[in-house]
């Protein structure tokens, strides 16, 4: 899966939250973020489905 970065700003607060919910669920700040992300988008129905791969036929 291709990654791309981007600059967050937030409150140091909800930092210092996040970071410590990420050590409770043994995650780094980045991916407890991500899962909190994906989660949501999925919960709104605005994840797209992942590609499935292509069969042997189709390749």
């Amino acid at each position: 899966m291709a990654r791309e970065s981007f600059l967050l700003r937030t409150d140091p607060k909800i930092l210092d939250a996040l970071r410590r919910w990420a050590d409770e669920d043994l995650r780094s700040a980045n991916g407890q973020l991500e899962f909190i992300l994906r989660e949501a988008l999925k919960k709104a129905g605005r994840l797209p489905e992942r590609e499935t791969p292509p069969s042997k036929d189709e390749k």
